[in-house]
């Protein structure tokens, strides 16, 4: 998908927790992960996973993998 401003400013918005639980429980081909988009969410997504690493583990935790 391309890298629109809108989508831009929608994934900048999210918070670590709901970057991952996109990229967890987002169904095989979802759009968010195609082309420059995808790239992009994937870099915020790494971002904020290094900003606060224990925040990142207790996310994933969380989030589990049954939800």
């Amino acid at each position: 998908m391309e890298l629109t401003t809108e989508n831009k400013a929608y994934i900048d918005s999210l918070s670590h927790y709901n970057l991952l639980q996109k990229i967890r429980f987002a169904p095989s081909g979802d759009k968010w992960f195609e082309g420059e988009t995808g790239k992009y969410w994937m870099e915020r997504y790494a971002i904020k996973r290094a900003e606060n690493p224990g925040q990142a583990v207790a996310d994933s935790k969380d989030l589990g993998w049954g939800r």
